[in-house]
């Protein structure tokens, strides 16, 4: 068995495997960033939301303008629930996205050196 291991393979597997992580990461590196994009913008929306209700609560003077609030506020509150649905389906979308495209790597790297590994047993005997 000694005799058929042969250190080029070796070195050969390990940088394929490296190449691999390598590109792995880069994949779930560049996923994150994505999500943090998506949930900033998701953020900031939701606080320009916020501030312009807040505003609007600071200038009623009055019952009628407390009451005025009322439905604005349900609708705030809905608008943000809705929003905030949207944005979760999306970063879900987007984790899939990114899950399936390391896993194909992950298959190409295991098929690659697969077949290579065959390919040197088939030349060593």
């Amino acid at each position: 068995m000694i005799e058929q291991f042969n250190s080029k393979q070796f070195v050969a597997f390990g940088k394929q495997w490296t190449d691999t992580a390598f590109k792995a990461h880069g994949l779930a590196i560049a996923g994150f960033e994505r999500t943090v994009e998506l949930q900033l913008k998701h953020l900031e929306g939701q606080v320009n939301a916020a501030v312009d209700f807040l505003n609007e609560a600071a200038e009623a003077r009055d019952v009628e303008g407390a009451r005025a609030l009322l439905p604005k506020s349900f609708a705030l509150f809905k608008d943000s629930a809705e929003k905030t649905y949207a944005a979760s389906q999306e970063l879900m979308g987007l984790t899939v996205k990114t899950s399936e495209a390391i896993g194909d790597l992950l298959k190409t790297g295991f098929e690659t050196a697969t077949a290579a590994d065959k390919a040197a047993t088939r030349k060593s005997k």
